[in-house]
C-alpha cells in the first residue's frame, strides 16, 4: 500500500488556501511541520484533514487561538448563531411587578418550565423582601 503524499502546492489547492496561509499555520503551530526538508518535504493526509479542520473552524469565525485549542482536544465551542432580520424567537415575559419585567428565551437558556417557574417565584420573592425592607426605613 503506498502512502499518499503532497507537495505544498497541491496541499493548499486541495484545501483551497494560499500557500502563504500554510505557512502561517505551520508557523503558528497550528499545523505539523512536513515531512522531509527542503524541496524533499511533502505532506500527508494527515496535514490535508488538519488543514481542511481548520478551515472549517476559521470559517464559522472561530479564533485561532481557540481553534489551538480544539485541536488539541478540547470540545468545540459553537458560535452563537447570530439572529437574522425577520427571524422569530419566542421569549417569557413574567412580569414581577409593574415597571419590573423579565424577559428570557427558555431556549437559549436552556431552562425547563420547571426551573423558569422556580426562577420567577425566587425573583418575585427576592422583590417582595427588597420592598418589605424599603416599608420598613
Amino acid at each position: 500500500m503506498t502512502i499518499k503524499t503532497f507537495s505544498l502546492d497541491e496541499l493548499a489547492t486541495l484545501a483551497a488556501i494560499p500557500r502563504r496561509t500554510v505557512r502561517y499555520y505551520i508557523q503558528l503551530g497550528l499545523l505539523p511541520r512536513p515531512e522531509g526538508e527542503k524541496r524533499g518535504a511533502y505532506y500527508l493526509q494527515s496535514h490535508l484533514d488538519t488543514l481542511l479542520r481548520i478551515k472549517q473552524l476559521s470559517e464559522a469565525g472561530i479564533s485561532l487561538e481557540r481553534i489551538r485549542e480544539v485541536l488539541a482536544g478540547e470540545p468545540p465551542v459553537v458560535p452563537p448563531r447570530v439572529q437574522a432580520f425577520g427571524s422569530v424567537e419566542v421569549r417569557s415575559h413574567i412580569l414581577i411587578a409593574p415597571g419590573i419585567e423579565l424577559q428570557l428565551s427558555p431556549e437559549q437558556a436552556g431552562a425547563t418550565p420547571e426551573q423558569i417557574r422556580a426562577l420567577a417565584k425566587r425573583v418575585l420573592a427576592a422583590w417582595q423582601d427588597i420592598k418589605g425592607e424599603d416599608d420598613a426605613t
